[in-house]
Formats: C-alpha cells, structure tokens, sequence
C-alpha cells in the first residue's frame, strides 16, 4: 500500500517475464512453472531471496525447490486474486481454473442462493467444506477450491506464509504494519495448510506438488494460452465453433513445445485472426 518500489517491481516481474517468453520462445508450461523470474533487491527480499542486491529488474535462475517461478506465484498475481485484507482460496482457485486452465466457472446465479449452514467451522477450509456440501455449491467449488488451497501459503502480497495471522488477547503479540503504515500487534495462529485433491483425484501436499501435476498436461496449458492470446489478438470470444482453428494453431505450435512466439505466429496467420 505505502511500499512503492514493491508494487512496481511486481509489476515489472510479470511483464519481463511474458516477454522473456515472447522474445526466447519459451513453451507454454513455463506459465505454470519457470526455473527463472525477474527480481530486484526490494523484490528478492520480499521472496526471501536477500543474495540479489540493487535496483535494477535482472533475469534470475531460481532454485530447484524454489515455491517460484511462473504467473500463479508472482507477487503481481497473488496481489490481485486477494481483497488487500485477507486470501481467498475462491478467488485466487476461480483465476487459476479460468486463466491457466481454462475451464469455464458458469457466474452466479442471478437470485440469491440460499447459504449452507457453516456454524461450528472455524478455519476457511472448514468453511468452505461445508459449503460443498451442498450439492448447488459443489459443482464449481470442488474445480476452484482444490487451487485456491494449493496458494493459501501466500499472504496477501504474494509473501510466503507457514501460518496465519490473528489478533488474540493473552498472547504475547508480535510486531507489524499495517496499510496505512501504522504500527500494530498480533499473534500467529493455525497452520495453513496448502494441500488438496484435483478434480480427476490426484492429491497435492502443497505448491510444488500442484505445479507438478499441472505440467504433466503441457497440452491443456497451452490450449488455454492459445484461447486467451486469440481473444486478445481479435477481441473477440473464442466460441465452439472455434475449437478446430485453435487445434491447428496448437498443432502448429507444437514442435516447440508451444512456444510463446510460434503460438502468436500461428494465431496471426490463422483464420481467427484474419477474419474475425
């Protein structure tokens, strides 16, 4: 909130990062996860990676067992799928199954729903069990929850947690600012606890484990990358009658491994592009 050169070196990571991806032809999966992202000091520090010293944006190979590396991990990205108060393993879910993946979260519906009875559950995770537990609620949250989880691990701005934190009488307090930059106390509470099942059944533990299983179908991500870059080159929705030209594009692409640059070759050389 008062941390500018935070906010702007986040923003500048995601934008390196696209381009490092347009300009090297990076496949598609390094959306999911990269073994390099763009850091300065203020940045690095914020990641907990206090080695990368002065100002100015640089490539940075991070370490194998780095939670780093892709969009879904940026400070940027985690910034926005949170209210700026607290997470929400719904929001930040919905951005990962509809952005990276692609699968289509139908709105809310246009009445109020009646809400499921969550008295007695204390964590978020509790909460939202019970709200899955009714069957009009359960269709979409079992695809967006199992994600939202796996980044319950971040706070707010995209700093790595192991536990949460509250405000509690008879605790010795621990010191922090708040987004006015005032001063305040509080203690840590629960554990977060970052794993989930997807919704083919494969369990994760926490964030390596999701990007893991997120690779492992390279096709999906690239899909969805193509779709996304389609409707921003035309302006337009890319609707069922589309799904033929998008499979030619990804076959076009595909001996890159869907590289960002053969995927927007092939997309402005498509009849989407050149007719739409």
């Amino acid at each position: 909130y008062l941390d500018e050169a935070l906010t702007e070196a986040a923003v500048a990571e995601t934008r390196l990062f696209f381009s490092e991806l347009l300009q090297r032809d990076l496949p598609a999966r390094n959306i999911v996860d990269s073994d390099f992202t763009f850091l300065n000091e203020r940045l690095a520090a914020h990641y907990g990676m206090p080695e990368i010293k002065g100002v100015a944006m640089r490539r940075v190979a991070l370490p194998a067992d780095s939670v780093r590396g892709g969009l879904m991990t940026q400070a940027s990205v985690l910034k926005i799928t949170a209210n700026g108060t607290t997470t929400s393993p719904v929001l930040r879910g919905n951005w990962i199954v509809q952005r990276i993946l692609g699968i289509e979260i139908p709105p809310p519906p246009p009445v109020a729903a009646v809400e499921p009875d969550i008295r007695g559950a204390v964590t978020i995770r509790q909460q939202l069990e019970k709200h899955r537990a009714d069957p009009s609620c359960a269709a979409c949250h079992s695809k967006m929850d199992p994600p939202g989880f796996a980044l319950e691990s971040f706070d707010v701005m995209g700093a790595w947690r192991d536990r949460y934190r509250a405000a509690a009488e008879g605790k010795a307090p621990e010191p922090g600012r708040g987004k006015n930059g005032h001063p305040f106390e509080f203690h840590y509470a629960l554990p977060v606890d970052a794993a989930g099942e997807l919704p083919d059944g494969r369990p994760f533990a926490q964030i390596r484990e999701f990007k893991r299983l997120l690779r492992e179908d390279e096709t999906t991500v690239a899909r969805n990358l193509a779709r996304q870059l389609t409707i921003f080159a035309t302006g337009a929705p890319v609707r069922f009658s589309d799904r033929a030209a998008i499979e030619r594009i990804l076959a076009t692409a595909k001996p890159s491994h869907y590289g960002m640059r053969s995927l927007v070759h092939a997309i402005v050389q498509s009849e989407l592009f050149l007719s739409k």
